[in-house]
């Protein structure tokens, strides 16, 4: 996933495991109840939730965020237009890895037959 480029003014990420809504809110210079609208919109952004609803965001929720800061603040993209834009930014690389898998039980396959030929 890349950053935008509005992300370099924004201050470096933490190597945490979770951030609270709040850390989140500073670190990606969005407020917390743009956050909490955003996870209506971006089916992308799930942080996870513990007790009494709190929620918990991992550095890959903060990169997300980041990168759909940028499209909005600085790139102009409406909410639709941004939520195309990171659904198709994300579809290559699902494609390509089942593309790899395929080739991967391929090869497993090959290698399977040349074990069975040697041992009968």
């Amino acid at each position: 996933m890349l950053e935008a480029s509005n992300n370099n003014e924004l201050p470096a990420i933490p190597g945490k495991r979770y951030f609270t809504i709040g850390e989140v809110s500073e670190l990606c210079g969005v407020k917390p109840h743009v956050l909490r609208y955003w996870e209506q919109e971006f089916t992308q952004l799930k942080p996870v939730k513990r007790r009494g609803n709190r929620r918990y965001y991992q550095r890959h929720d903060v990169v997300l965020i980041r990168e759909i800061r940028g499209l909005l603040y600085e790139q102009g993209f409406t909410i639709g237009g941004a939520r195309q834009q990171l659904e198709t930014e994300h579809k290559p690389e699902a494609a390509h890895s089942d593309e790899n898998r395929k080739h991967l039980i391929d090869e497993m396959l090959k290698e399977l037959e040349q074990i069975r030929t040697i041992l009968a």
